[in-house]
């Protein structure tokens, strides 16, 4: 199992619901979530940045 530290930009969605599930899938295709945050917002461009750390298994 290998750790890795990621940066994901998210197109911010209408609700808080629907931005956590983006959040979610766009994560899980790095690996699997250990913990995440939304460390900026860009309004102007619709965009969130999320830094996140995940684990991922080794074949």
């Amino acid at each position: 199992m290998t750790t890795h530290f990621i940066t994901a930009e998210i197109d911010l969605q209408e609700t808080p619901a629907e931005l956590l599930k983006e959040i979610e899938t766009e994560l899980k295709k790095q690996g699997e979530p250990l913990r995440w945050a939304v460390t900026s917002v860009d309004v102007t461009q619709q965009k969130a940045t999320v830094e996140a750390v995940v684990t991922t298994v080794e074949s």
